[in-house]
């Protein structure tokens, strides 16, 4: 069959490059050991923000405290102007401000609904959400002082005042993530982003490069003809490399960190390993559509880092524009975090979760139907530029 001869032939094409040790083994466990260590606390916090108060009473001196207080929010300075605020933002020394009136108080104790105003860096995404929500949360309650004040001003006692204001007390419970560690969702979302990127851009590169090198022919004559063989041979040397650096990242999320793992440990391995297989076969799809190197390295590029923004990590599939939601489907990583989100943090049982591993099962199929084409072109390795 020849398949022995092929893998020989890959594993000295592997060793020979040291590419392929950077791409496959050092950059995804470098990743996943960096969103680690990035969220070791479970979420970025104490944002350098500043201060800008025009008033200089006791209910803003009050607010500035409740500011302080809060676990988001680190004020590093207190300005004196908003635009020596708006210099030190556009610098990059804080990531928000916020400002405090004239007449702050004297406005709220007189039912005169003073505005409190503050901006936020967006650019830089988390920093800037923190901040934001620091803000509004200190917002919101400082609305609550200013009415309560303005209730005893007329005469409500306390308690009726305090009922009034907070009719209804929320309790949050998260399920699934009760501490509300964001490194539970973000190092499992992604980590195997990276790793997906990773496996179809080595994919694309180690086929595409032997129709570049005239050396599919020779590839091809090792695997008597047969391009499954050929395939087999090239790329089960990579899945079983990407398969044990998956798994480690695995061991590092849910046996080193303890992250919520509420299946049995051998599903997610099981959807690991059909993971890597889903990916290699999306290059290979490529690789037969557009057998050119640097188009096929192109292509896998550009969705792989779209994978991080339409996949649904970090904003719902549901709200996207239809035109690029539908391309969330075509990429194998959505379905390994649905899997992840059904059984590791939910645990919901194996039979709700199939249509995602029956999903990752179906890009293994489609590759297949169309390796008569690259089969052509690498009987005859023209290489276009």
């Amino acid at each position: 069959m020849g398949l022995r001869e092929v893998i020989v032939r890959e594993l000295r094409r592997l060793v020979a490059r040291k590419i392929y040790l950077f791409t496959m083994i050092i950059v995804p466990i470098g990743c996943a050991l960096f969103f680690v260590s990035l969220l070791n606390e479970g979420l970025p916090i104490k944002v350098p923000t500043a201060v800008v108060d025009h008033d200089n009473s006791s209910l803003s001196r009050q607010v500035i405290r409740d500011l302080g207080s809060s676990q988001l929010i680190d004020i590093g300075i207190h300005l004196n102007s908003y635009h020596a605020a708006l210099d030190a933002l556009r610098s990059g020394e804080v990531f928000g401000f916020f400002i405090l009136p004239n007449d702050f108080e004297k406005d709220a104790i007189a039912g005169h609904s003073p505005s409190i105003t503050y901006y936020c860096n967006m650019a830089y995404f988390i920093p800037g959400t923190l901040a934001f929500k620091g803000f509004k949360t200190t917002s919101v309650s400082t609305i609550g002082t200013m009415a309560k004040v303005q209730l005893l001003s007329i005469g409500m006692n306390d308690d009726a005042t305090g009922s009034l204001i907070q009719p209804v007390v929320v309790q949050d419970h998260p399920i699934g993530n009760p501490w509300s560690n964001y490194s539970i969702y973000l190092c499992n979302s992604f980590a195997p982003a990276v790793l997906a990127l990773m496996i179809m851009l080595v994919t694309v590169f180690s086929i595409c490069e032997e129709i570049k090198c005239a050396t599919s022919v020779e590839w091809l004559a090792t695997a008597r003809g047969s391009i499954v063989v050929a395939l087999l041979g090239k790329i089960l040397p990579h899945t079983m490399i990407f398969s044990i650096v998956g798994v480690f990242m695995q061991s590092l999320f849910y046996g080193y960190n303890h992250y919520p793992i509420n299946c049995g440990v051998w599903i997610m391995i099981l959807a690991m390993v059909m993971f890597v297989v889903a990916c290699q076969s999306f290059a290979l799809i490529v690789c037969c559509v557009l057998p050119n190197l640097r188009l096929a390295l192109s292509v896998v590029s550009l969705l792989g880092v779209l994978s991080f923004s339409i996949t649904g990590f970090s904003f719902p599939l549901e709200n996207m524009y239809g035109a690029v939601a539908i391309f969330s489907y075509i990429i194998p990583v959505r379905y390994y975090f649905l899997i992840y989100i059904d059984q590791a943090l939910n645990g919901i049982p194996l039979y709700f979760s199939r249509y995602y591993f029956m999903a990752l099962g179906i890009f293994p199929l489609v590759a297949l139907t169309m390796l008569w084409r690259l089969k052509k072109r690498c009987e005859k390795p023209i290489y276009v530029l």
